[in-house]
């Protein structure tokens, strides 16, 4: 008989090991549910602090890779439209991802940053090619024609993804009347190239240009376009004049 109890006894608690406790489950679906409204307030913590900051706070807390600063003005500029979007719904009120192209620099330079406000990081900082007929090593002409094969200034929202002639592709909506809202039927659209690499630049003594689209590294055109597509923020600068004193964008 003594067998015969510690058998059952055996039996019972092997049986009973897997089972959970009423209690157990609602506390684990607590803890869960706590989690979760812990990241919601963090979330919305991230944005209360940003909308308390200065743009020069904001940029002095972005951890920038040295000697591949952003440039303070244009970043400045960037966020301006970049709220400006946002005010008008043209952006979610959740964005947070603000894709810059600096064309006052050299293209022979990583002049491409994609920077995640809320984490204060750069995700990328890459090499970004101009329109052939924009110009040689430096950008100096723009336009908003069709067929110019230049580039165009000002804000974009990233659309949707696609796979054409260039390969895996975003398109771009142009956001500044007369500048770039030729943009879409021009098929001004983010791709990769060959020709945007170290390698073409040293010997060619720049890299490659495109028609007017802003073209990145081969290697890096999926990961910067699954990060950035649907709609978010791209602001490509130029110190024209014309344009910055023009873009309803950039009205504080």
């Amino acid at each position: 008989m003594k067998r015969l109890y510690s058998l059952l006894g055996a039996v019972y608690m092997i049986t009973t090991s897997f089972y959970l406790s009423p209690q157990k489950g609602t506390a684990n679906k607590e803890i869960t549910a706590t989690k979760k409204i812990e990241r919601s307030i963090d979330t919305k913590s991230e944005k209360a602090a940003n909308a308390g900051l200065s743009s020069e706070e904001i940029y002095q807390s972005i951890i920038f890779e040295p000697n591949h600063e952003l440039n303070y003005e244009v970043f400045s500029k960037a966020l301006i439209g970049f709220e400006n979007l946002k005010k008008a719904g043209l952006l979610n009120q959740d964005s947070h991802l603000l894709t810059v192209c600096d064309f006052s620099m050299s293209s022979n330079t990583k002049r491409l940053w994609v920077l995640d406000l809320n984490d204060k990081k750069v995700i990328f900082n890459s090499l970004v090619a101009h329109g052939k007929n924009t110009g040689e090593e430096f950008a100096t002409n723009f336009s908003n024609t069709e067929s110019s094969l230049q580039s165009s200034l000002g804000f974009y929202i990233t659309d949707a993804t696609y796979n054409g002639d260039n390969g895996y592709s975003l398109r771009l909506l142009g956001m500044d009347k007369g500048f770039n809202d030729a943009a879409y039927r021009r098929a001004i659209v983010m791709h990769g190239a060959d020709y945007v690499s170290e390698d073409f630049a040293t010997m060619h003594k720049r890299i490659g240009r495109s028609w007017g689209c802003p073209a990145v590294p081969r290697d890096l055109t999926q990961p910067i376009i699954n990060t950035i597509k649907g709609r978010n923020c791209l602001f490509i600068y130029y110190p024209d004049q014309n344009y910055l004193s023009s873009s309803e964008w950039l009205k504080a």
